[in-house]
């Protein structure tokens, strides 16, 4: 009996013995190449071809939520889509960076709604002050002058929002707000002017393909450098089939030569010194006859002043009289409430940073440079040294910041523990493209939408006391574009008492709000 236990036993092994060297050698085989050119490849070290591609990152999808919003008694349902845009390179076999965005469409719209892309300047200005500041369904609640409130920054609903007539869409360009370039040495690919404008524009190909709203009537928007983005963009995309209904700029630089405060460029100074009347008007700092009046009438004299007299001297140089000189002086220190031993040691040129450092020396002030009724402490008080900070930008970067972040963390729901880049921190060595040769100008760009593109409209809006982009130097750009009478009636300008961003004062708000609204609607006609 023990015998047979025995050998059934040993049955037992020899069997399990068999069925492991048979799993064994399928495990062997199968660990095999498959053919001559994979096992060739194996002993080289080299993999075939598809191995060498890692594999694709998955791409996150959006984060979509909804809401609603109540505008002149009319209740908007919207959908709010944040998340990213990957931009490949052109062979679309690499995502070499991805471009954060909020778009706001509303529920139910009619076919052909309207759409519109958002975005800032710098470069390296995320898209923060135009959505949250004057376009988008919820706004960053500002004193009504627009100064800054007492924290903690509160976020309101928008009743001038733009939302009712269009869909909007708010870009952060690479190196602004979270958006970045994959890889570090890409970056630079992206920060220049051409390098930005082709990566804007195949988002928004991008989009109208993803959201399907190529039959849209299209819009874009631009503040500061975003406007020269924006005339760069309309030229770039309607050569490539996207023709756009309207472009809106609000505080515009086109034309760098009229801001570039160089040796041998008398223009800047011309072009400011207008701003400098008003800024002066607003603090009291003209002489008596002309502060009794009212802006506008003022405001003629000193246009015909910096374009006459003033531009004539100027271009004189050295050959000034003496006495044509002193009366230069004279008129430089009546119209800009600067003192004339001021305006004599500057060689009657007042760079902004002198000007805003001047006006209100004798109350250790200083004004600010977006907005030039914002005053500050002046930090130093050695005449000829530059700004330490702005003023008016201290006011208003708290308040966005904070509730942006708060914002887009709780009621868009998107979480992430990437800086947002409000303005500046991401985007560094900016190739300016054509400064090589003379300023960067995409003014011509624009002008050639205008002919490719016979039904487009631009609505221009500028503010008095903005000393960064100041309202005569958008005029001077717009009539030197060698636009016809037919081009020029498609023009609409607009003027605010504020500054750079005149919508954070809530009536400048509202009367933007109201031209642009009067603007689209004459667009779609």
């Amino acid at each position: 009996m023990r015998s047979v236990r025995v050998v059934a036993v040993f049955c037992v092994l020899l069997i399990c013995v068999a069925a492991l060297t048979a799993q064994q050698k399928e495990s062997a085989e199968a660990a095999k190449p498959a053919d001559k050119s994979a096992a060739t490849a194996e002993k080289s070290g080299k993999l075939p071809a598809d191995a060498e591609k890692p594999a694709a990152p998955k791409e996150e999808p959006p984060i979509v939520t909804h809401h609603q919003i109540t505008v002149g008694g009319r209740a908007l349902h919207y959908t709010a889509t944040t998340g990213y845009m990957p931009i490949r390179n052109d062979e679309g076999t690499e995502v070499e960076a991805n471009i954060f965005f909020v778009a706001y469409t509303l529920d139910n719209a009619p076919a052909k709604r309207p759409l519109m892309f958002s975005f800032n300047g710098g470069p390296g200005s995320a898209s923060i002050w135009l959505h949250l500041g004057a376009i988008g369904p919820r706004r960053v609640k500002m004193l009504p002058d627009g100064g800054m409130p007492q924290p903690p920054f509160e976020l309101v609903d928008n009743q001038d929002t733009w939302l009712d007539q269009t869909d909007l869409v708010f870009i952060d360009p690479v190196g602004t707000g979270y958006s970045r370039a994959t890889k570090k040495e890409l970056a630079k690919k992206f920060f220049g002017v051409k390098g930005d404008i082709s990566s804007v524009a195949e988002f928004i190909r991008l989009y109208l393909s993803r959201y399907q709203r190529w039959n849209a009537p299209l819009f874009m928007v631009g503040e500061s450098y975003g406007t020269t983005r924006a005339a760069g963009l309309s030229g770039y995309l309607v050569d490539r089939g996207i023709a756009l209904s309207g472009v809106i700029l609000v505080s515009s630089v086109l034309n760098f030569e009229t801001l570039e405060f160089t040796r041998g460029n008398d223009l800047p100074y011309i072009l400011f010194l207008p701003s400098y009347t008003s800024t002066a008007w607003y603090h009291k700092k003209l002489p008596a006859d002309l502060q009794q009046r009212d802006l506008a009438s003022v405001l003629t004299d000193a246009q015909q002043f910096a374009a006459g007299p003033y531009a004539s001297g100027l271009g004189k140089g050295d050959s000034l009289t003496p006495a044509e000189r002193q009366t230069l002086v004279d008129q430089v220190a009546r119209f800009t409430g600067i003192d004339r031993n001021v305006v004599d040691e500057s060689d009657m040129r007042l760079p902004q940073p002198l000007f805003c450092r001047e006006l209100l020396r004798s109350q250790r002030l200083m004004v600010g440079r977006l907005d030039s009724r914002f005053t500050g402490d002046d930090l130093s008080r050695v005449r000829g040294e530059g700004m330490y900070y702005d003023p008016s930008l201290s006011a208003i970067r708290p308040p966005f910041t904070a509730t942006f972040n708060n914002y887009v963390h709780t009621e868009l729901g998107y979480k992430t523990d990437l800086e947002y880049y409000v303005l500046g921190g991401g985007v560094t060595d900016w190739d300016w493209g054509s400064a090589g040769e003379g300023f960067p100008d995409t003014s011509e760009s624009l002008r050639l939408a205008f002919v490719k593109n016979p039904y487009m409209k631009l609505f221009v809006a500028s503010g008095y006391y903005d000393l960064a982009t100041p309202y005569f130097a958008t005029q001077y750009t717009l009539s030197h574009m060698n636009l016809t009478a037919q081009q020029h009636a498609k023009v609409t300008l607009g003027y605010y008492d504020a500054g750079h961003m005149m919508y954070i004062k809530s009536d400048s708000l509202s009367r933007l709000k109201q031209e642009v609204g009067g603007f689209l609607t004459g667009a779609l006609q």
